[in-house]
């Protein structure tokens, strides 16, 4: 879906690893700051489960851009700007409602995101450092069922959010981690 064809020029695998730094850092604050709030469905919570998939949005509109100066294709990214666009909404309307539908949101959220993510990284195999992104949707894809079943049953929590987010981020973080060794090895 998104595809950086022929060799990986060093430009756009440093684009990625920075990006993919940055989303690990937002990760791993955000995972902070929701589970300090996550007891309770408030103003803040609300807030920050909005900006997670809004932050989505932005790091596949950098990656858009980039891979087009690169020559890449851009569908997949184009599918993850709209299902997290959709998923910012979905959660405010959500939050609404509490914690139950806010599960099966992020749930359906992290079951589409992470099957587009394995596609990408599969496609993406040539830069190297992609296995983590793909091992990263698989893990996404049976954390939205996990979460879509949790919200049925007693005690629904948020706090399972910010674990899965934070692990995420470990995924983007090794990633940029592989994705600089592989450019400077070639």
């Amino acid at each position: 879906m998104d595809t950086l064809v022929g060799a990986a020029r060093p430009h756009s695998s440093d684009a990625l690893r920075t990006l993919y730094f940055m989303r690990f850092a937002f990760a791993a604050v955000w995972a902070a700051l929701l589970v300090v709030f996550a007891g309770t469905l408030g103003a803040v919570t609300v807030v920050l489960l909005v900006i997670y998939p809004l932050f989505d949005v932005a790091c596949a509109v950098i990656d858009i851009r980039s891979a087009r100066v690169n020559g890449g294709s851009v569908r997949g990214l184009y599918v993850n700007v709209v299902l997290s666009a959709l998923t910012g909404i979905g959660l405010a309307l959500a939050a609404t409602s509490g914690v139950p539908a806010v599960l099966r949101v992020w749930g359906a959220w992290a079951i589409t995101a992470g099957v587009t993510q394995l596609v990408v990284g599969a496609t993406r195999r040539a830069l190297g450092g992609q296995w983590a992104m793909i091992t990263s949707g698989f893990i996404s894809t049976l954390a939205g069922a996990s979460f879509i079943a949790q919200s049925g049953g007693d005690g629904a929590s948020l706090s399972s959010l910010a674990g899965y987010a934070f692990l995420g981020g470990v995924f983007f973080l090794v990633s940029a981690l592989r994705l600089g060794r592989s450019g400077a090895r070639g």
